[in-house]
């Protein structure tokens, strides 16, 4: 019998995890249920916030909401695909990373494909459903820029989110005990992009809004839709150059990515 290729040896490892997970179908809904649950929660939050103020940041609650949707969506996506490389950390610290790298298979989808986590499928299909729910609520004066823009945006901020996702495990190969610093770049970039960049001060939006490209997933996304105009002045074009944010981030996570793999040192298990 021939040997998988590649692609075909990582859909397995994919389908043995999947296999693996829904084996108890009750437990399995349990945990899809709880992972839905979060996105509710999180967009309750906003609600409780417009409780107290009319507006944040000079915006209403409707562009809140599409600010707050599209960030969840591209992140739960990110989440899904490559969350689980998280892990690198505790794979550094257990030795488990050495089996990883003698097998004849590149490391990276190696470990994407070995801890899938298929629960996070119900957190996407919840955020999903409430980015629709929120477009319908925002009332959006459709044109084919904006129809476009919708299609890119989700797209592109997955991408970035899933760059920044390897780059906060990639501190690993330089300090294990790296899971905080790594969430204070993932789950806190997430929460950075579900409001509007005008709250923060103004190091903060160059450092995490411009710089890592976080104002590009649900702010400058959520102005060009909304037809809001920015208040900090930037211009609409700046709600296109996500793709190019994500593309760069992922050059700079790749190089961190190779360096890192080439600075590691077995733990001798």
């Amino acid at each position: 019998m021939a040997e998988p290729g590649g692609g075909q040896a990582y859909a397995r490892l994919v389908r043995a995890q999947i296999r693996s997970q829904t084996q108890y179908r009750l437990s399995f809904a349990i945990d899809v249920a709880s992972c839905a649950l979060g996105t509710l929660v999180e967009a309750a939050v906003v609600l409780v916030v417009f409780r107290v103020s009319p507006t944040v940041g000079g915006f209403g609650l409707r562009e809140v909401l599409v600010m707050s949707a599209l960030a969840a969506f591209a992140f739960d996506l990110a989440d899904l695909l490559v969350g689980n490389i998280e892990r690198l950390s505790t794979y550094v610290r257990k030795g488990t990373l050495d089996t990883i790298l003698i097998r004849p298979l590149r490391v990276l989808p190696q470990l994407l494909a070995t801890d899938f986590a298929l629960r996070r499928v119900g957190r996407v299909a919840q955020s999903s459903v409430l980015l629709v729910a929120v477009l319908i609520y925002a009332d959006i004066d459709w044109t084919p820029a904006r129809a476009l823009m919708l299609a890119l945006t989700p797209l592109a901020g997955c991408a970035l989110f899933a760059a920044v996702f390897l780059l906060g495990a990639c501190v690993a190969f330089w300090f294990v005990e790296s899971g905080e610093i790594a969430n204070a770049f993932t789950y806190g970039g997430k929460e950075f992009a579900r409001y509007p960049a005008t709250i923060y001060p103004g190091l903060l939006r160059r450092v995490f809004g411009y710089g890592v490209g976080l104002a590009l997933v649900g702010y400058q996304p959520a102005l060009f839709l909304t037809g809001h105009a920015d208040p900090l002045g930037g211009p609409n074009w700046l709600a296109w150059t996500s793709p190019a944010a994500a593309a760069l981030a992922w050059t700079i996570a790749l190089l961190v990515w190779r360096t890192g793999i080439r600075h590691y040192r077995s733990t001798g298990s």
